[in-house]
């Protein structure tokens, strides 16, 4: 005789025809489930070794070699798991850079590009494109796709003229989606199928950021657009759950969905037939602390709106995980359950700090490129007169900012027609590390550190992160007024009249690469008025006026007030900020220059050219800009954070504009150093 009980589980487990059933004496038969983990990374920007280049050290907080490590730690604990990649891959290290150069040189990376050669050992099963593929051109990106092992998925880039091969006008210029039949092995033990659904997106804003590449060769939908025009072709191509991965950034509720959104993940979350979003591109950690607040988030469970979302930081530095409990219902796959998760390679605050150890697969698979971007950073291009050092760059004119607008202001005089030699050159330039409590620990360390002395090219890139190209508007001074408006929103707004503690930058809707300091004119900024625009720009207070004392000299003659507000002027700046129109004066209609060079390669021109003409550049900033000293009686605790260093500390000893005082009784959970700075003394220097 057969069991009965026994004979109903291997039906349902084999069959799938029910969830669960009973036998003759209504006995429970137990129902199929399946447990699949998603592992996600993101933001890698080529930093394939756990190695900092500007250092020339090991760097045991960033790399896929490490994060390889976590990544076979996390897939050797459950049964199923499939591994994929959210962009934002083959640019961002010296080792990107190197790679590029060389396809510069030779038009061709010369075999498989060092990020796949690491990845195709690995096991991903698919790879999502984001906003800085594009940046060395469709060129570049189709040679470097061409070495991954894995698929590559995008629904929302189309194909307007001349892109690759084969492409239509109207086509997707990459797979929208793929559906991946996972062999997995359910709770009974026993082989199912579960047909896993991957679409990926990127931001809108590739059309500006990298106009140069992409004007009139492809068009971009909006995320949420491709998301409702996909997706149901995914479920009725049998789909049984469906992973979003969306180069983009959470968003937010409060707004209604635009359909050019570059942070769309919270809409991606509303949509329907998502069952997890596998996120990336604003180099946060999802869940954490960071998005306390957010509406309809649960930080335990890791979910947004209900659904599976984590998001892993940047360079290696953490693990996305997602684990969904599936169970089969009616012949149909249903999750049930969901978590997410980002995990660490590094824990500065543990006993053992280092939470993996390299995997020296990763690092044999590189070792070429690896060698070649080590001799590729150390060539010499000049000599600096002083240190540049961006330890103070949030609270007071910098060189390590100085010197990029000096040599963006030299590349644009260079190459103005006759018809605009007369109307002023400016430079906007921001600082792009300058730490950040906004996203990781890590942050507290990333300051631009180049001493005095000979430079090399990874001293250019220190200095200048992106391989952004030069780009030059056309403005008038009003609008440059409200640049620098939005630009102020970088700093909280100080009560004059309180002695409580109060800290000065605002980390949480302002990132410093959005820090513009407009060089070619002398402002101060008032940090006791409210800001007239918030983070996106964005009008938020018409009558309010942090900007005072804004003037022009030329020749002389001192420009201030409607004199200025109407005067023209040329900002040298880069293709991000020229084309993105978040900043008065931004836009497509404002261009009046692109230039082919990549502000890097200015950079390490002009310190070249300095120094065959004067022996070495100066960085020594000009102290342009300050803040307005503030009159009042009470004793103010106005606080912001830096690196906390020997190095650091000499460093604001020795230049400080403003008097600033280290406070030893104070620590911070990220490891910063706490100041406080007196905004009451006037400014002798």
């Amino acid at each position: 005789m057969f069991n009965k009980k026994v004979l109903a589980v291997v039906i349902a487990s084999t069959l799938g025809l029910v969830a669960c059933g009973s036998d003759d004496n209504n006995e429970q038969v137990a129902a199929v489930q399946v447990d699949l983990r998603i592992l996600e990374t993101s933001d890698l920007h080529t930093n394939i070794m756990d190695y900092d280049y500007y250092k020339t050290k090991y760097d045991p907080t960033i790399g896929l070699a490490r994060t390889a490590s976590l990544i076979k730690q996390q897939g050797a604990e459950v049964n199923n798991f499939v591994l994929v990649d959210n962009g934002d891959l083959l640019q961002g290290s010296p080792m990107g850079d190197y790679v590029a150069d060389n396809f510069k040189r030779d038009n061709t990376i010369g075999g498989t590009h060092p990020a796949y050669k690491a990845m195709n050992t690995l096991g991903y099963s698919v790879g999502n494109i984001g906003n800085h593929e594009f940046n060395y051109g469709l060129d570049f990106l189709e040679e470097a796709l061409a070495g991954a092992n894995f698929p590559y998925i995008n629904a929302n880039v189309l194909c307007e003229a001349d892109c690759w091969e084969g492409k239509a006008k109207g086509d997707n210029l990459f797979t929208p989606y793929i559906i991946e039949e996972k062999t997995v092995i359910d709770s009974n033990g026993d082989q199912q199928t579960v047909k896993i659904g991957y679409i990926g997106f990127v931001p809108p804003q590739i059309l500006l950021w990298d106009k140069q590449n992409l004007s009139g060769k492809v068009t971009v939908l909006g995320i949420v657009e491709a998301a409702e025009k996909f997706i149901p072709m995914m479920k009725a191509e049998g789909a049984d759950v469906i992973v979003a991965i969306p180069h983009s950034g959470v968003g937010t509720p409060s707004n209604p969905v635009d359909v050019n959104d570059e942070n769309a993940t919270y809409a991606l979350s509303l949509v329907e037939g998502i069952d997890a979003i596998t996120f990336g591109h604003s180099h946060s950690v999802f869940p954490s602390a960071t998005f306390e607040g957010l509406e309809n988030a649960d930080l335990e469970k890791g979910t947004i709106n209900g659904v599976a979302a984590v998001m892993p930081g940047r360079w290696g530095d953490n693990l996305g995980i997602v684990d969904l409990k599936l169970e089969m219902q009616n012949g149909a796959w249903v999750v049930i359950d969901r978590s997410a998760k980002a995990s660490p390679i590094y824990d500065k605050n543990a006993e053992q700090p280092e939470l993996v150890t390299a995997d020296n697969g990763i690092r044999d698979a590189v070792a070429l490129e690896h060698q070649g971007t080590l001799s590729y950073v150390d060539q010499p291009i000049g000599k600096a007169s002083a240190d540049m050092y961006s330890f103070l760059t949030l609270v007071q004119d910098d060189p390590s900012v100085q010197i990029v607008s000096d040599a963006q202001i030299a590349k644009v005089k260079a190459n103005l027609t006759d018809a605009l030699k007369d109307i002023p050159v400016l430079s906007a330039a921001a600082p792009f590390k300058a730490g950040g409590r906004h996203s990781t620990a890590a942050d507290a360390d990333s300051y631009v550190q180049v001493p005095a002395g000979d430079l090399t090219y990874k001293n250019a890139a220190d200095l200048y992160l992106y391989p952004n190209t030069m780009v030059a508007v056309k403005l008038t001074g009003a609008e440059l007024k409200d640049w620098l408006e939005c630009s102020a929103n970088q700093f909280n707004q100080i009560d004059p009249n309180i002695s409580t503690p109060q800290n000065l930058i605002n980390w949480d809707t302002h990132r410093t690469y959005n820090f513009d300091v407009i060089d070619g004119v002398t402002y101060k900024i008032d940090v006791t008025q409210p800001t007239k625009f918030d983070g996106d720009c964005k009008l938020v207070n018409e009558d309010a006026n942090r900007i005072v004392d804004l003037a022009y000299t030329q020749d002389d003659t001192v420009f201030t007030g409607d004199e200025l507000a109407k005067k023209e002027f040329i900002v040298a700046t880069n293709n991000y900020r020229a084309f993105g129109g978040k900043f008065a004066g931004t836009g497509a209609d404002y261009v009046i220059m692109e230039l082919p060079d990549s502000n890097r390669e200015a950079l390490a021109q002009y310190i070249t050219d300095e120094t065959e003409t004067n022996g070495e550049v100066d960085p020594s900033a000009d102290n342009n800009w300050d803040f307005v000293t503030i009159d009042t009686a009470t004793q103010l605790d106005i606080r912001f954070e830096t690196q906390d260093s020997e190095l650091a500390d000499k460093f604001v000893i020795d230049n400080q504009v403003r008097p600033l005082t280290k406070r030893t009784d104070l620590t911070d959970e990220f490891g910063f150093a706490i100041y406080n700075i007196d905004l009451t003394t006037p400014v002798t220097k």
